[in-house]
């Protein structure tokens, strides 16, 4: 409901959460304007509930019955007065039937006008309003109800290699790349069912395939005063599976006669539709023709990776869109726009990137954010809470601005460096490989540069140093303990001194408490001796040679010295080990315990353990059946992802799930009886 009567605004309900509700929480709050977040079960305790002013309860875990759940969103403004909606991204943001309701429910939806998204929704209806203004699209064959029959006949004409697209959705579902007639007929059936899978519309379009294709799109903002302006271009070709990773501003490719040029058509496209509010047009650009670009689609909505364009532009898109909403009129013109210094974005996932990207998470331990000159963090990620298998696996964002790449580029290297997230694996050690690369540093990206080099990008093992650094401080902990009680005060009625210790103390030479321990991938024995006066430390692992050694514990950071090398970082113990940060990612040493470990990790094993968190959505198999290797036995969905575990031995099923259990990480969900047992 945006028109050119001025709105006064003074509440807004965010129906969204995490790192985008308490962003936009914070302008609403310099702007003077009351919030309101909305939260589901697994978001009572989020960060984004604290911040608002208020706070309503959707409902139960699952998103489609709250944060998708437009009737009770709408109860939720109702209840408290919100006067607007913001819908942030994902979720109902560009939902024309959500956008439609507020206006019927006389709520300000702080976006475009329901039409507009249905037109961009659809990508056959969005290519052909964009060309009646010469905006250049990919050469295809594109219109509403192409048979298979119609599909394969016109891919001859379109040319090898050919793209098959879903005209609904996105995120890369259902599109196959085909190339050549052989396998068109299969890919176009394979398509038509994802499509109908994942959209519920299996409407097919075809695209010619663009070589060493560059993900380029321009931020533009219109008013409903007919003013139009676009804020600059955005490089976000590195992606994973469809999904962008890193992005930055402006793209290293283009020149400035392109920009423009780009930028005008942007404009073009917003004008197609009558646009109202902050959108980004997406562009496909040929790595080796840069002053071409095709138009590919627009997102109504704001983007994941506004920040960049944010922090070269000076300007606050999230109080400019309230601005809109409220009927004012853009306060600049194109003239006035200027793009200053160079910005980089990161996206922190819960996820291992050597696990297939499979998401993880589970219980924070600690966070440690990045600071320092130049660096921005938008995230709702804190220690203590727990990262829900039921939504997107994004953490934060990292953003480095510096006055040009080269210099943005290094203070983002530092700050995921300076990045520390206990409980879990994330994608923190890959973002780091790969910014170090370089292509990446020379600026020569497309959107297939991550599947090439992913093999080559050398992750770190875990050292021998890690596990020393993790006896020692286990070791201080013990003592520590020992010392001062259970408590963790002196208690003087009980027993103290060197007769109550546990860790090898004896007259004559000292003994050496001695820890076996073991990350996933690897299993150390540490010996660790303290010195009779209790001056010093010595360590050593496996059959190596002690060394001096020192460590000490202050509010969640270690400072260890080990043969004379120190360095401080942060950790976070849990039971039976700690979380440090080693040569990347937070790594997890624990004592040794059975099933954990590479031993557990067997390739043939009769024990079926889920890689990651998340709700059992399938069980193929009964309770008792006889199974062969490879067979299908349970399905775990966590994240928007699906994880089919199969027997890795021939024998009889023992079920220890059920469809709709929540399962851990490592969690057992099925054993398989083997002849021989």
């Amino acid at each position: 409901m945006t028109t050119t009567a001025s709105t006064r605004i003074t509440k807004v309900l965010i129906a969204n959460r995490g790192e985008i509700a308490v962003r936009i929480i914070r302008t609403l709050r310099s702007l003077g304007i009351r919030s309101v977040a909305v939260y589901s079960d697994a978001d009572a305790g989020a960060v984004h509930v604290r911040l608002a002013d208020e706070a309503v309860r959707l409902g139960p875990a699952a998103a489609a019955q709250s944060y998708l759940s437009i009737e009770r969103v709408l109860d939720a403004a109702h209840q408290t007065g919100a006067q607007a909606i913001h819908p942030g991204f994902g979720f109902l943001a560009e939902n024309a039937a959500f956008a439609r309701a507020c206006a019927e429910a006389g709520i300000v939806f702080i976006g475009p006008s329901a039409e507009a998204i249905e037109i961009m929704g659809d990508k056959i209806s969005a290519k052909q309003t964009v060309e009646v203004r010469d905006v250049p699209t990919v050469p295809g064959l594109a219109r509403p109800g192409l048979t298979d029959d119609e599909l394969i006949a016109g891919a001859a004409g379109v040319g090898f290699p050919v793209l098959i697209k879903p005209s609904a959705g996105g995120g890369g579902k259902g599109m196959h790349v085909v190339e050549d007639e052989a396998q068109l007929a299969a890919a176009v059936a394979a398509a038509r069912r994802e499509a109908a899978a994942s959209f519920g519309d299996d409407t097919l379009f075809l695209e010619r395939y663009v070589t060493t294709p560059r993900h380029i799109e321009v931020q533009i903002l219109a008013d409903a005063h007919g003013n139009v302006v676009h804020l600059g271009e955005r490089e976000c070709s590195l992606q994973r599976r469809h999904q962008k990773v890193v992005e930055e501003a402006p793209s290293p490719l283009l020149d400035e006669a392109t920009r423009a040029r780009i930028g005008q058509a942007a404009c073009e496209t917003a004008r197609s539709v009558g646009y109202v509010g902050a959108g980004t047009v997406e562009f496909i650009v040929p790595g080796d023709s840069p002053d071409e670009f095709f138009f590919m689609e627009m997102n109504t909505r704001l983007q994941v990776e506004h920040p960049v364009t944010e922090l070269i532009t000076g300007l606050d898109l999230v109080e400019l869109q309230v601005r809109i909403a409220a009927g004012e009129p853009l306060p600049f013109g194109q003239d006035d726009v200027r793009l200053n210094g160079h910005a980089i974005e990161v996206r922190v996932y819960a996820e291992d990137p050597r696990a297939g990207f499979l998401p993880t998470g589970g219980h924070v331990e600690r966070v440690v954010h990045p600071s320092g000159p130049g660096i921005r963090v938008d995230t709702a990620l804190e220690g203590g809470l727990d990262v829900s298998t039921d939504y997107d696996p994004m953490l934060a964002k990292i953003i480095a601005w510096a006055p040009n790449r080269e210099e943005a580029r290094a203070r983002l290297i530092g700050a995921i460096e300076s990045t520390a997230i206990f409980g879990f694996k994330t994608n923190l050690t890959f973002l780091k490989l790969l910014l170090e690369r370089p292509e990446v540093a020379a600026g020569d990206l497309d959107t297939g540069l991550i599947a090439r080099v992913f093999d080559d990008l050398a992750f770190p093992e875990t050292s021998e140093r890690t596990f020393a650094e993790a006896a020692l401080i286990l070791h201080t902990q013990q003592a520590s303990s020992t010392a001062t009680g259970p408590s963790g005060s002196s208690a003087p009625s009980e027993p103290t001194g060197p007769w109550t210790r546990v860790d090898g103390w004896r007259l004559g030479p000292a003994a050496p408490s001695v820890f076996e321990l073991e990350t996933p991938a690897r299993r150390e024995e540490v010996r660790v001796w303290a010195s009779p006066a209790d001056t010093g430390l010595r360590v050593a692992v496996g059959d190596g040679d002690p060394q001096a050694a020192a460590v000490t514990l202050d509010g969640g950071r270690a400072t260890v010295s080990i043969g004379g090398l120190g360095r401080s970082f942060p950790t976070a113990p849990v039971p039976g080990g700690v979380w440090l940060t080693g040569e990347g990612d937070a790594t997890l040493v624990r004592e040794h315990r059975a099933a954990y470990g590479a031993d557990a990790a067997s390739d043939a094993s009769p024990t079926l353990v889920s890689p990651l968190p998340g709700t059992v959505v399938m069980v193929s198999v009964s309770d008792g059946a006889h199974v062969e290797v490879g067979d299908a036995v349970v399905a775990v969905e966590a994240m928007k992802m699906e994880h089919v575990l199969r027997a890795t031995v021939a024998g009889t099923v023992r079920l220890g799930v059920a469809v709709g259990d929540q399962v851990a990480r490592g969690g057992v969900v099925a054993t398989i009886e083997t002849e021989e047992a």
